[in-house]
């Protein structure tokens, strides 16, 4: 028998709860709900109580479902995403949905955002929306059109389209010394920039340097950076030499505020065991107008990016 609708929870405590399960993090949900922690979670007490069971068992790197609160979301979360088009669409459609696009905080920085500006110009009726992260997203539960992923092709889904590969180069201040870099006396008076990631070991001095037979040289000082574009910028501005993705500084190199430098340690392409690229993502096979506007836009600029 259907409970009469005075029994149902109310509606913000719903939507808490399936803002929390769409990210099984009650931090990340209360971003998005614009509310406090504590607000969210006691929303959860809340619908808890109002049904008289467990729906969330926290643990220490986010939230678990119990199996009450999968049966819940799986039902609720469909209802929920058909109401929040519907309210899109109310209005007389005055309000354009936007294309939102996500990609690493490296690729946004120093690839995209140089470049958004054209199809702004060229696409005025589509609105873009982009989520910088480092994190790998799910473009369904977090309502994201299109990715921009840094990885192995056989980490990238079926209909993945390759923007560029990952040329490793050295790079530096147009005003930097090109001495012999592979002499250590010379070697040892450099300042090397370093990216401070260990899930991208081959971005990092000791592979690039190892792979050319000289990592037996040692550098005056080693400064480490967390994003990748921070890294690139300290490039710019002199403060020491970087191991650049030659896609993402082909702009600084043409505007001249980059300088590549051949110190006999050569290039480098991807890591040892595996050809990484960037891989644009659609997270619908049949996507809207706007999104295929973006990505379009996106393929043919990364195609000029090779030029």
């Amino acid at each position: 028998m259907t409970a009469p609708l005075y029994r149902l929870p109310p509606m913000d405590v719903l939507r808490g709860f399936v803002a929390v399960a769409r990210r099984m993090s009650i931090t990340v949900a209360a971003e998005d709900l614009h509310l406090t922690q504590s607000a969210v979670s006691r929303q959860i007490q809340t619908l808890e109580a109002r049904l008289g069971c467990k729906l969330l068992v926290r643990e220490y790197r986010g939230v678990r479902l119990t199996e009450e609160g999968r049966r819940l979301f799986q039902s609720v979360d469909p209802m929920m995403r058909e109401l929040q088009e519907l309210v899109e669409t109310l209005g007389g459609g005055e309000q354009r949905k936007p294309v939102t696009i996500t990609a690493s905080m490296g690729v946004v920085g120093l690839w995209l955002l140089p470049r958004l500006g054209d199809f702004i110009t060229r696409h005025p009726e589509v609105d873009v929306r982009v989520a910088a992260n480092n994190r790998v997203v799910d473009l369904d539960t977090e309502g994201v059109d299109l990715a921009i992923r840094y990885c192995a092709r056989s980490a990238a889904p079926e209909g993945a389209i390759k923007l560029f590969g990952d040329e490793i180069i050295v790079v530096g201040h147009p005003d930097w010394r090109n001495d012999a870099l592979n002499q250590p006396e010379v070697f040892a008076r450099q300042v090397l920039l370093e990216f401070d990631d260990p899930d991208h070991p081959w971005l990092q001095w000791s592979s690039h340097l190892g792979s050319t037979g000289l990592n037996h040289l040692r550098p005056a000082r080693l400064v480490r950076f967390n994003q990748y574009d921070q890294l690139i910028q300290a490039a710019v501005n002199g403060q020491g030499l970087a191991l650049g993705r030659r896609a993402l500084v082909a702009d600084l190199i043409r505007e001249g505020r980059l300088q590549v430098f051949d110190f006999g340690v050569g290039t480098w392409s991807g890591p040892p065991a595996q050809k990484y690229a960037h891989w644009l993502i659609q997270a619908s096979a049949s996507p809207s107008a706007s999104v295929r506007a973006l990505a379009e836009w996106l393929v043919s600029q990364a195609a000029l990016s090779h030029e």
